[in-house]
Parts: structure tokens; C-alpha cells; sequence
């Protein structure tokens, strides 16, 4: 799987404590193998952001993607549930 990530991606993710860093890690790692493991808590987003989906890092802090085609995946935004504003 081709993960690309946007520029609002990695800002928002040099601002996040480092302990969320790693658990990111750790959450892209199983996303590459089952982007839909339950320990991902995966869900499909709604209003206008319904042609995305999002994924927990831990707590309150989600990874927002879209699927492009069947191999590659486009990281939008992570941080806590702000980025859905």
C-alpha cells in the first residue's frame, strides 16, 4: 500500500506530542496490513467530510484519509477531533 501524505498532514503532525507520534507509528503499521483492524476503530466520516474516513490513534486523536484506487491511500489531516472543523 502507497501511503501519500498532505501537506496539512505533516504539519499537523510535527505540533503532536511525541507519545502520539509513536503510537501513530505503531497504528500506520497495522493500517498498512488491515486498514479496517478493529484496533483502528477505522469509520467513515460524514457532512462535508464524507468522502473521507478516519482512523484512532489513540484517544482523542484520529488520522483522516481518503482511499485512492486499491492500492494507495492519501493521509489528509491527524490531531484530535479539531481537524473535523
Amino acid at each position: 500500500m502507497v501511503i501519500r501524505v498532505s501537506s496539512k498532514f505533516k504539519k499537523s503532525y510535527r505540533k503532536l506530542p511525541e507519545s502520539v507520534k509513536d503510537k501513530a507509528k505503531e497504528k500506520e503499521k497495522i493500517f498498512r496490513t488491515d486498514s479496517f483492524d478493529a484496533r483502528l476503530e477505522t469509520h467513515k466520516l460524514h457532512g462535508k467530510y464524507k468522502e473521507y474516513w478516519a482512523f484512532t490513534v489513540i484517544g482523542q486523536y484520529r488520522v483522516m484519509f481518503a482511499f485512492v484506487g486499491s492500492d494507495k491511500v492519501d493521509f489528509i489531516n491527524v490531531g484530535s477531533h479539531d481537524i473535523y472543523r
